[in-house]
């Protein structure tokens, strides 16, 4: 079962989940945003490394325990990690932010108009330590891409296949299709999204829930009446290659719906900022991401 003060942290809390979650592919373009060339590692572990570096960094800063950030996700080699020399979930929590993993393994070519996600054959041992580390919950992404009825039905099929596999362990699950923002059909792809995530949330029992993570809507408001849906513990919205500016200002025209950022959380940081910088920086955008997920308009 979940962790009672976690589920109310997540379910209540005033605040916005970081999505710290960058995998081997899109590593090296978080390290070059980070002011890190591919001339700063040799190897795989190298890169991971620092990036490892930088997420401690922010994980410790000041800002980020200021009960702005309800949550995190982190990706699997960060779970494995420290920070303050413990490990990472329990750092986290002591901060009074709830751990979350991601668990996919990347995505399928596009077919029918979507990106399913690749098999996870490993996927029940790697929750099973999730739980001893102390994670929560977990998330998955895959992509749609065009507004194919058959393509996105079957997107969510899948997804909630998976999430109903993880609720088994006792975790909460972020399902995750995103829809992309340079679709020239995205409109019509977040109104089917839509009615196929409301079968599938109405197909679940009473006694378990998701939470969703979903492209900020082309329409405002399309997601409001998901918010109150009894098997959704919470909407929270990707930013999708918005600038933070952007993406904020989309946000707060949609009510309920909070932050889980990545890129638009850490553009300003740099490698070489000092503490009292760094900190500065990364306190502005959870300023601005906290204000876009609780005050709307």
């Amino acid at each position: 079962m979940s962790d009672p003060e976690m589920m109310q942290t997540i379910t209540q809390g005033e605040g916005f989940i970081a999505a710290l979650d960058q995998s081997g592919g899109s590593t090296p373009k978080a390290l070059k945003g980070f002011g890190i060339g591919e001339d700063a590692y040799a190897n795989e572990d190298e890169m991971f490394a620092l990036i490892h570096q930088m997420r401690q960094r922010v994980i410790t800063a000041p800002s980020f325990a200021t009960g702005k950030v309800i949550g995190a996700i982190l990706f699997e080699k960060t779970m494995d990690g420290e920070a303050d020399g413990k490990p990472v979930p329990t750092a986290l929590w002591e901060r009074g932010v709830v751990p979350f993993l991601k668990v996919d393994k990347g995505l399928e070519d596009e077919a029918d108009g979507v990106q399913m996600m690749k098999p996870m054959p490993g996927l029940d041992a790697l929750l099973e330590r999730a739980v001893a580390k102390g994670i929560f919950g977990t998330k998955m992404r895959s992509v749609i891409a065009k507004a194919s009825p058959t393509g996105i039905a079957a997107n969510v099929t899948q997804q909630f296949k998976v999430a109903n596999q993880i609720i088994d362990h006792g975790l909460m699950p972020i399902v995750e299709p995103e829809v992309s923002l340079t679709s020239p059909e995205r409109a019509e792809a977040d109104a089917i999204l839509k009615e196929e995530l409301i079968k599938a949330l109405d197909a679940l029992p009473e006694d378990r829930q998701v939470m969703l993570k979903l492209s900020i809507p082309a329409k405002a408001g399309l997601y409001d009446d998901i918010v109150g849906h009894p098997r959704v513990a919470r909407l929270v919205a990707l930013s999708g290659g918005y600038s933070r500016d952007d993406a904020c200002a989309e946000l707060a025209r949609n009510h309920g719906m909070i932050a889980s950022f990545s890129r638009a959380l850490l553009q300003d940081l740099r490698h070489g900022m000092d503490d009292t910088e760094f900190d500065a920086a990364l306190g502005s955008a959870i300023d601005q991401i906290h204000r876009a997920s609780t005050v709307k308009v």
